[in-house]
């Protein structure tokens, strides 16, 4: 059942971004369209599920934190626009440090749990999709988005809107494969907590 929602969910990410080109001309593919809120949407609600698996179920403290940490960045990385405009420049980039150095700093000095929980976690669907999810956006999103790419493919026909569009749908494919994997995870927190309880 769940395979068929993660489906029919790619799916609307999918005709989003068609319905956004066809019906928004004035914001496509800008950080005020359908598929950059969809992203900062995607990215909130992963943030959102993995406080509650480390919080409230309490299962893989260590990794959950990595995993908040790396997400919360992401999620201020999209918004680097409004930062650096309605802000100052640069913003999103102290953000970011002020997220990953101290929960990097609190992993390194837990790292036999860190390591002890991610024997687990690397053992799951979940990890093996956020995997996925993480190549997806920050690899071949970057590689298929390139100028170089694009220009080749297009030659005198070039416009820069294809190499946004080109990045920014996959990189809200990856994203939305790291929802899913994130979602996977809290399913299976809710399981062991289900458990602890019980033997409790």
């Amino acid at each position: 059942m769940r395979a068929v929602l993660y489906v029919l969910f790619i799916g609307a990410i999918a005709q989003g971004a068609y319905l956004e080109a066809l019906y928004l001309p004035s914001v496509r593919f800008s950080e005020l369209g359908f598929t950059e809120f969809t992203q900062t949407f995607v990215l909130a609600t992963c943030c959102a599920m993995l406080i509650y698996i480390r919080q409230v179920l309490k299962v893989w403290p260590t990794v959950t934190l990595l995993l908040l940490a790396f997400m919360a960045a992401s999620l201020v990385r999209e918004q680097d626009h409004f930062l650096d405009n309605y802000v100052a420049g640069n913003t999103w980039k102290v953000l970011v440090a002020l997220i990953i150095l101290p929960s990097l700093f609190w992993v390194v000095k837990q790292r036999q749990h860190f390591l002890e929980e991610f024997t687990h976690y690397s053992n799951t669907f979940a990890f093996g999709l956020f995997t996925a999810g993480v190549l997806t956006t920050y690899i071949f999103s970057r590689l298929y988005g390139r100028q170089d790419f694009w220009r080749a493919v297009l030659e005198e026909s070039y416009s820069g809107t294809f190499k946004s569009v080109a990045e920014e749908v996959v990189e809200l494919l990856g994203y939305s494969l790291i929802l899913i994997a994130t979602l996977e995870l809290l399913l299976l927190a809710r399981r062991i907590y289900k458990a602890r309880q019980l033997s409790t």
